[in-house]
């Protein structure tokens, strides 16, 4: 039936009946949708049949790749045998049950259970639930507030807003909740002029601790972040930061969460962001490459100490209907054994990773208005400024961004405009003459783009 459609009668009934995710709704419905109808490896078609190269591999999630037949016959079987039910009333299933077996193995040592979700925003706020949860647990019930980072990003349920530091979401919906607070980003570019990387990852974990003494360790329950941040403009802190941020935890009996929603399942070259910067966490959020996209899930893993902790306190009273879905489960048990049966990961540490990151940072380097170039694995940004010399960034932070990020678009390449940092994290498949094609694309459309800057009287 969608095929009897063309694009203008499928935009015509978007408008008519879709609201869609952060989204200016008139602007959209005037302007109308692209619509993405097909996909294969790093590819995308539109219904125009415009072949469009993902930089983004969707959002941050298609680690495995477009069109992998072998998880929609995974997804079939396990609908034919069983499409539903719940792991509720002391049930389970064969397919969470060799999922988590499978989970157990690729985390790091000492994470052996997980709770099932279907987002990563779900991840966070039952990460919430866990944390306060397991103080009531240890008899230190007042002991309620957590720390999130300023322009880190947590998801956009109440919870997973409130946490991370987005202003623009704060702003809707009387956010954050109580019980939330916030400490400076480790944005060295911006925020470490006078020190060395070293010298300012230490500082910035600090910042973390002044928090802790502000509010009083007695009643601090987590600290929260990205290994990496990633909608925050993929904020690569330096080596000595998230050592130091385990080390305030510990001296003051706080948990350490990692969000690796997005850096989890091999993004950075490792199975997880935590192991490439070498850190403890004592839980983790994860979600997106869990099961490349294919299907909605995502996994709160706890280390041995927060689950028998949990344990002890009888019923956990939170959950979904949807929690450990066996369909989902059983793709994501697909998708996971191939990153790591395939070399995938591996490949990302080892060569693919590597490559990206030397021709981004050589491709890049030469514009003018481009500074502060980063990346690990495949997940790689710049950032977009008026001076390179002064580090002075653009005035209106994200409208230079956005003009930029349409530039990319328009030339059938998706990457994405965070503020004035522009971010890639392509699906962990792509070859390296699709690296080469990416980067040189993007590489004309960065020369339009400082072409119209000088046009535009913006330089």
């Amino acid at each position: 039936m969608t095929q009897q459609r063309n694009t203008a009668a499928w935009r015509e009934m978007d408008a008519a009946h879709h609201l869609h995710p952060f989204t200016d709704t008139a602007s959209l419905n005037e302007q109308g949708v692209r619509m993405i109808t097909r996909a294969d490896g790093i590819y995308l078609w539109d219904s125009e049949g415009n072949q469009i190269m993902d930089g983004m591999a969707g959002l941050w999630c298609v680690n495995i790749g477009y069109g992998r037949k072998d998880l929609s016959d995974v997804a079939k079987r396990q609908m034919d045998e069983l499409a539903y039910y719940n792991t509720f009333f002391k049930t389970s299933h064969p397919a969470v049950v060799e999922l988590s077996h499978l989970l157990a193995q690729v985390a790091p040592q000492g994470f052996d259970h997980v709770f099932y979700t279907n987002s990563g925003s779900e991840s966070v706020d039952t990460m919430i639930r866990m944390v306060r949860r397991y103080w009531d647990v240890k008899g230190k019930p007042e002991k309620k507030t957590l720390i999130g980072r300023w322009n880190g990003y947590h998801g956009s349920t109440i919870g997973g807003a409130s946490l991370g530091g987005m202003s623009y979401m704060h702003e809707q919906g009387d956010l954050p909740i109580p019980g939330i607070v916030h400490v400076e980003q480790p944005w060295y570019y911006k925020h470490g002029k006078d020190m060395t990387p070293e010298e300012f990852g230490v500082a910035a974990a600090r910042w973390i601790e002044d928090k802790i003494l502000e509010v009083g360790a007695d009643k601090v329950a987590a600290f929260v972040g990205e290994p990496i941040q990633g909608a925050g403009g993929v904020i690569v802190p330096p080596s000595t930061y998230w050592p130091e941020v385990q080390r305030i935890c510990r001296k003051y009996d706080i948990l350490l969460v990692a969000d690796e929603v997005i850096c989890g399942f091999g993004r950075t070259g490792e199975w997880f962001g935590q192991t490439h910067f070498g850190f403890q966490p004592d839980i983790f959020t994860t979600a997106k490459g869990l099961s490349s996209g294919y299907l909605p899930i995502g996994a709160v893993f706890v280390n041995d100490e927060v689950a028998s902790t949990l344990a002890a306190g009888g019923d956990f009273n939170h959950g979904f209907t949807y929690s450990g879905h066996p369909v989902a489960a059983a793709v994501a048990h697909a998708n996971v054994k191939a990153l790591r049966d395939e070399g995938i990961v591996q490949r990302v540490k080892e060569d693919i990773g590597p490559y990206m990151q030397k021709r981004w940072c050589e491709t890049f380097s030469q514009f003018e208005h481009v500074d502060d170039i980063r990346g690990v694995g495949l997940i790689q940004a710049f950032t977009l400024v008026k001076n390179k010399q002064t580090r002075e960034l653009f005035a209106n932070w994200g409208e230079i961004g956005l003009m930029c990020r349409d530039i990319f678009f328009a030339n059938n390449l998706i990457m994405r405009a965070c503020g004035d940092h522009i971010v890639s994290a392509p699906p962990l498949v792509i070859s390296k003459a699709e690296v080469d094609q990416m980067i040189d694309t993007a590489a004309r459309c960065m020369a339009e783009f400082e072409r119209q800057l000088k046009e535009k009287g913006l330089a």
